[in-house]
């Protein structure tokens, strides 16, 4: 953080959050001083039983759509014990976990978190999981890709609009912090879990183009201002999500939790940039017809709530694309893993990163069973479509696959906030 004179505000609390640290913490906070955040409530029984819960505590554009907290850690633990956790190492995590709710009021000015748990903590319990929760291990899904499985215990997402409130709950979290927003922390994670590996990253306007200065992005810095994401457009539309109560398991021990897929994805945007036309990124990435009719302005704010596949047919009209124009779009493909009414599968709360020097993108998806994401991903791979197109000639432009490489996948359970902390396999 020594260079730092030098940096915008969005460029600096990035550059924090990657660094990570009580150094990046105090330098954030040295900068910019404490962040006007209220406290969380004292009594905790007011807070939502789903961990997952987030969407009545963020932040609406001017069309209703959910807006992401603008920073992010993941944070991947393992138990540090032997056998299976004791009860009074449950009752720590828990302390833990409360502290930061007691700290910081639960929206996305102050923070917001979940924890997960893996298939491969599971295992350590004589008892299998329930048959209302399907919680495989991950695997590659395509033929083209070749992942590392993440088989950490646990995973921690914290994301906030500020980041010194990340940072802080991170280093509360990890035992080195004893105060945060004035509120004292009653216990942390030292001891009882372990820090395994660290991911960072942000989301919203601005963000992508203030950091674009890494490797996968083409020297000239493309990324437009508006762009949330650094592939240039707007994701997240509302009727493009699916709602928080689709994505919750309805039964069992573990009914009010949901499961979650974290990937992480580098992304390689040379082409994308240097050699598509603005509407062959537009077609690759929504659908042909939003190409020719000229559908998208800028990052696509002014599409509304929708990405508008159902308005111009777009997944019915996937295969003909495919054949007589060589092209099908990334939101095409996946509008066609739909529930019968409709609805997507998937709640995505993904968000764009610089770790390791090169831009990323972390997939951060719920939903109800990892069978509902291995749906999603099958119908965005496309490769039924691919093949059509291939047969007759055409050249494949198979949405946005060739512009990413997914380098590792994990699969979680995030049980109900009162299970959150170190549950059994059965409860």
């Amino acid at each position: 953080m020594n260079d730092s004179r030098g940096l915008s505000r969005r460029q600096f609390t990035k550059a924090a959050v990657a660094i990570g640290g009580t150094s990046a913490l105090s330098a954030c906070l040295g900068r910019f001083g404490e962040p006007d955040v209220a406290t969380g409530p004292k009594d905790l029984s007011s807070l939502p039983k789903r961990q997952h819960a987030w969407n009545a505590a963020l932040e609406s554009d001017d069309h209703g759509n959910d807006v992401a907290p603008r920073h992010h850690v993941v944070l991947l633990l393992n138990y540090a014990g032997d056998g299976t956790p004791s009860d009074a190492e449950r009752e720590t995590v828990e302390k833990s976990f409360q502290s930061l709710e007691h700290a910081y009021e639960r929206s996305h000015e102050g923070l917001l978190f979940t924890v997960g748990y893996s298939p491969a903590y599971f295992e350590r319990f004589d008892a299998d999981l329930p048959d209302s929760v399907d919680l495989p291990k991950p695997k590659a899904l395509a033929s083209f890709e070749d992942p590392k499985r993440d088989l950490q215990d646990a995973v921690v997402h914290l994301a906030s609009d500020h980041a010194s409130v990340v940072l802080a709950a991170e280093e509360a979290l990890l035992g080195n912090k004893s105060k945060l927003n004035g509120v004292e922390v009653q216990a942390d994670l030292a001891g009882v879990m372990q820090k395994a590996e660290r991911r960072t990253g942000f989301v919203g306007d601005g963000l992508p183009a203030e950091n674009q200065d890494v490797q996968g992005i083409p020297d000239d810095e493309p990324v437009s201002e508006d762009a949330p994401l650094y592939m240039g457009f707007k994701s997240g539309f509302k009727k493009n999500q699916a709602t928080e109560d689709s994505v919750t398991i309805q039964s069992g021990p573990f009914a009010g939790g949901t499961t979650q897929h974290v990937s992480r994805i580098r992304l390689q945007l040379d082409q994308w940039y240097d050699q598509d036309s603005r509407s062959q990124r537009v077609g690759k990435m929504f659908c042909p017809v939003h190409a020719e009719e000229n559908l998208v302005e800028g990052a696509g704010d002014n599409l509304g709530t929708s990405a508008k596949m159902s308005e111009k047919s777009c997944p019915a009209h996937a295969p003909d694309d495919a054949k007589t124009k060589g092209m099908v779009g990334h939101s095409q493909k996946a509008a066609r893993a739909r529930t019968d009414d409709d609805s997507p599968l998937i709640l995505r709360r993904d968000f764009d990163s610089t770790d390791g020097g090169e831009a990323g993108l972390h997939f951060v998806a719920l939903q109800r069973t990892i069978s509902d994401f291995v749906d999603t991903r099958e119908a965005m791979n496309g490769a039924d479509l691919a093949e059509e197109a291939t047969a007759l000639g055409q050249k494949n432009n198979n949405g946005i696959l060739q512009y990413m490489d997914v380098l590792r996948r994990g699969n979680f359970l995030v049980p109900p906030r009162e299970l959150r902390a170190l549950p059994p396999s059965n409860p």
